[in-house]
């Protein structure tokens, strides 16, 4: 028997609860659908139920019911979905879809009448007032979709919670920082890295508004009765990447607590000029405030007076050792793949460990789950390619990307004979697989490889190349708990093959492994506070070095350095409490343990003495996976913000770090074939701590952003080395190394405008960066044991990235950089020793070379914008150093004749222009 009843408005004064739940009942369900359920009720007692069909539809109940009353029994099945019930008199019961039918009004819902209205406004009393929506509030006709979250219930609630994930709706691609705004920016807030957010909303109607950058926007009348879900499923923006944006997230840069933070999307970089028209995302790194190199063409960052090994370089959580190609000029992932790059120079999320200065994440995007797509260049030295092929529609697929070069061939090709027999190449490889299981699991996998070969005589041959592999299960519990397992292993090794008309022909190779298992879990616990907190440990292993001889003739000795491993393990937490409107604070614990491991042998040094070969007392014998030496210690990671007006605030942090892995380089820059060093019984770890201090305003709706930031660093146990160090292939390496303090300070400015026809960003740095190495020997003690500048220590630095676009499809770009001249050591002039004449030195890096600056332009040149055809295209044309600046890369100095000449050596001293075309299909 079938009833449809509609219920508009139900007079409170006809209505009556009925009281008699007497009758028994014995009923029993398995996977029986809602409304075939409901008229087995019908037909074993006298109920009739008034309903409409649709609010049941995909609905099914299971349970057995022994002997209960009919409230208990409609509780149990409805308790799962948005149905709430109502029993009449003459046992007929109304089901209504989210809404509660009243009888009467709770108490106190006109106020107290009897108390004077000035005292009955004074006095709150918290009543559950029904949630009435008026017709003329929300229409069905309307345009804006109208969406209900569960059902009222009778207990007094002033939120409720809502959350949801955000996805792109093609490809299934999570959206990370999208804005969700509310009632027109009373309340907001912003997805994670997976596209996962949670809300309060007042009971009743809320306007929820999107906004993100490479998103279509979109609007939604959300009418909530209790704790929901809601996803948001976006279409990409056709316009998405007209602009140089470096990030556009809705205020974020004044609202979130965290300092010292910066994302880039690889594709908002494309307008940038760069050296042959290669996009390079970590190029662009280098223009904001903070992050600088140590001169054109070397590897590595140097990021608030850090060094080099000091940042934490990951790739889908996966380190990668060397993340560039040739020397620095070309960044070591392709550009298609890359979906963005966070870098954190200060409030580093306590998840994240092991070095000292920052953090750069890369994540590779995932492919659409749609439809095939792709994109690919065509370069004056690189050709670059990424496709996305769906496996099973709307719920997996595959990204591949490749690049190589041919700069071989380039360099055959010319006439000069030293040129053409030199080698310069490189290529990497990416794949990428992204599984969406349901809605509570999601599997990501990721491979990459990466090789570079160079020769600079004609008889040494020089490779070096990373890999890692990544996996990832991001598994959502429930509603307030989401849990991330992340497997990886990385590798780094490089080679040197000597084949020269000499008898010492030889091959060397070194290699560094890490497999890293980590289990981080999000919880939100309420509006006020939101958990990560987890557990990591890590494996290294290390292959020093080792040296063969090559050919019959050579005389070389074999050679092999014993292995290295150990093992770093950390628990986490960290918790953002938002105290109040105005004052929101990130708090982050870290405890880090690391153990040197067996098999080993390490030497003893007697106290008092200098630490060389010959003040070795005794060698102690380590066994396999035995404990050599352990280090621990507490790092905290605290940050806070507090607004002075809406959107004007005032930050505050503070960090500590540790550091156990160490590179041995004695050269002015990072060379790729640097090796790297575990921490023993005589190389103890690094570590550091950083105050920071911003002031932060956007102007003109956020179309400006303005911060201003200041932090001081000291670090502890930071490694140089004595003059002449010999670091290959050394047994006993720790005689070589010197340990001391460091310093750093300064101020960063940046200027961002994201909207309008000329957008851009101006940054300026002022920092220090100071090493002091004193000892009671003076054969370990530099400088007299004063502070001096470190290599890289750069007080001025000036960038100016601007765009301007003529129309949607034309547009100028221009980048200009200004740095100090970085730190160099010159001599002073000759003395004669025991018939022996030598050059009298300087104190370490007192002078320093010319100052560096750059201008690049581009002009870009949008494809027409129709949906219909076959591939979207991308032309770039920039000509890199347009001043024709002759930058010194380096100075050094060769004794001819008796005399000390000094020569410097640049990488491009004259315009290079380039033509890169793009198409995307």
């Amino acid at each position: 028997m079938k009833y449809y009843f509609f219920i508009i408005a139900l007079p409170i004064f006809n209505l009556a609860i009925a009281q008699n739940d007497s009758t028994l009942i014995t009923i029993s369900f398995e996977n029986t659908p809602l409304e075939e359920a409901i008229h087995e009720i019908e037909e074993k007692t006298a109920y009739r139920f008034y309903y409409v069909s649709d609010w049941l539809t995909d609905k099914t109940v299971s349970g057995a019911f022994e002997k209960v009353g009919i409230t208990e029994l409609l509780q149990s099945i409805f308790n799962e979905t948005v149905i709430n019930f109502y029993i009449l008199e003459g046992n007929k019961i109304a089901l209504n879809r989210n809404t509660i039918i009243y009888d009467e009004l709770p108490d106190g819902f006109f106020g107290n009448l009897e108390q004077p209205v000035e005292t009955a406004k004074k006095e709150k009393v918290a009543v559950n007032n029904p949630i009435l929506i008026s017709k003329d509030d929300v229409s069905e006709k309307s345009e804006v979709e109208i969406v209900r979250i569960g059902k009222e219930h009778s207990a007094p609630r002033a939120h409720f919670k809502l959350s949801g994930h955000a996805y792109i709706k093609l490809s299934g691609e999570p959206v990370p920082n999208l804005s969700i705004v509310v009632n027109k920016g009373k309340i907001g807030t912003v997805t994670n890295n997976e596209g996962f957010y949670e809300i309060e909303l007042p009971p009743g109607l809320n306007t929820i508004e999107t906004r993100s950058l490479g998103t279509q926007s979109m609007q939604k009348n959300v009418i909530i009765y209790s704790n929901g879900t809601l996803d948001f499923q976006l279409n990409e923006s056709i316009e998405r990447l007209d602009e140089v944006v470096v990030s556009a997230d809705f205020a974020k840069n004044v609202e979130e607590a965290t300092m010292g933070a910066t994302e880039i999307s690889s594709e908002e970089t494309k307008n940038v000029p760069v050296v042959l028209g290669e996009r390079n995302i970590f190029k662009v790194a280098t223009t904001l405030p903070g992050i600088s190199t140590a001169g054109e063409g070397a590897t590595g960052f140097n990021v608030r007076g850090g060094s080099a090994d000091q940042n934490l370089v990951l790739m889908d959580g996966a380190v990668i050792y060397n993340p560039t190609h040739f020397f620095g000029i070309f960044q070591a992932m392709n550009p298609f793949t890359a979906d963005d790059l966070k870098i954190y120079k200060g409030s580093i999320p306590p998840e994240y460990g092991g070095r000292l200065s920052s953090v750069f994440e890369i994540v590779n995007k995932d492919a659409n789950t749609q439809e095939f797509a792709g994109e690919a260049s065509i370069g004056p030295v690189t050709n670059n390619i990424a496709l996305e092929i769906p496996v099973v529609k709307e719920k997996s697929a595959v990204l591949i990307g490749g690049r190589g070069t041919y700069s071989d061939w380039i360099l055959r090709s010319l006439d000069e004979e030293s040129l053409r027999n030199s080698q310069a190449s490189f290529y990497d490889f990416i794949v990428k697989y992204n599984h969406k299981i349901d809605e509570k699991n999601d599997v990501r996998a990721s491979a990459y490889y990466s090789r570079d070969a160079f020769s600079i005589t004609s008889d040494s041959l020089y490779n070096y190349n990373n890999r890692l592999f990544s996996l990832r299960w991001t598994h959502k519990f429930n509603q307030k708990n989401t849990g991330d397992f992340l497997l990886t292993n990385s590798g780094y090794g490089f080679n040197i093959d000597f084949d020269g008309e000499t008898d010492t022909d030889f091959r060397f190779g070194y290699k560094i492994n890490e497999t890293l298992l980590k289990f981080k879990m999000r919880y939100l616990y309420n509006d006020a506070h939101s958990f990560d907190y987890g557990i990591s440990t890590k494996l290294y292993q290390v292959n020093p070095g080792d040296i063969e001889p090559q050919g019959s003739g050579s005389i070389v000795q074999a050679m092999s350095i014993p292995k290295e491993k150990a093992l770093e393990s950390a628990v986490f937490i960290s918790d953002t409490y938002e105290v109040n409107k105005r004052l929101l604070l990130d708090l982050g614990f870290r405890y880090s343990f690391y153990a040197a491991l067996g098999e080993s042998e390490q030497r003893v040094y007697a106290q008092g003495v200098p630490r060389e070969e010959g003040t070795a007392i005794d060698t102690l014998q380590y066994g396999n996976n035995e404990i050599i030496e352990t280090y621990s210690g507490a790092e905290f990671r605290l940050s806070g913000r507090y607004f002075l007006t809406d959107d004007f605030s005032i930050k505050a942090g503070y960090n500590t770090t540790y550091q156990y892995i160490h590179t041995l380089s004695n050269n002015t820059t990072v060379s790729p074939i640097d090796t790297w060093k575990l921490s023993d019984l005589n190389i103890r770890p690094q570590r550091a701590r950083q105050y920071a201090l911003g002031l932060y305003k956007n102007f003109s709706g956020d179309a400006f952003e303005l911060s201003l930031e200041g932090y001081y660093k000291r670090l502890k146990n930071t490694l140089d080395f004595k003059v002449g160090a010999d670091l290959i292939l050394n047994e006993n390496i720790e005689t070589e190394v010197l340990q001391g303090e460091g310093k750093a300070y300064g101020v960063e400015f940046l200027l961002r405008k994201n909207r309008g026809k000329l957008n851009g960003w101006l940054g300026y740095t002022y920092s220090r960066a100071f090493i002091r190495l004193d000892s009671e020997f003076a054969e370990e003690t530099v400088n007299n044991g004063d502070y001096y500048p470190a290599n890289f220590d750069r007080p001025h630095d000036f960038s100016l990235v601007a765009n301007y676009k003529f129309t949607k499809r034309f547009s100028l770009s221009a980048n200009f950089a200004y740095q100090t001249g970085r730190p160099v050591t010159y001599p002073l002039g000759n003395y004669t020793f025991r018939g022996a004449e030598y050059a009298f030195y300087s104190d370490r890096n007192k002078f320093r070379i010319p100052d560096y600056y750059r201008l690049d332009l581009s002009f870009n040149v949008e494809g027409n914008h129709k949906l219909k055809k076959l591939a979207h295209s991308f032309w770039n044309i920039s000509v890199y150093n347009v001043l024709g600046r002759n930058n010194p890369y380096s100075v050094f100095f060769v004794t001819e004749n008796g005399d000390i000449q000094a020569y410097k050596s640049s990488i491009f001293t004259i315009p290079i222009p380039t033509i890169t075309y793009n198409f995307k299909f």
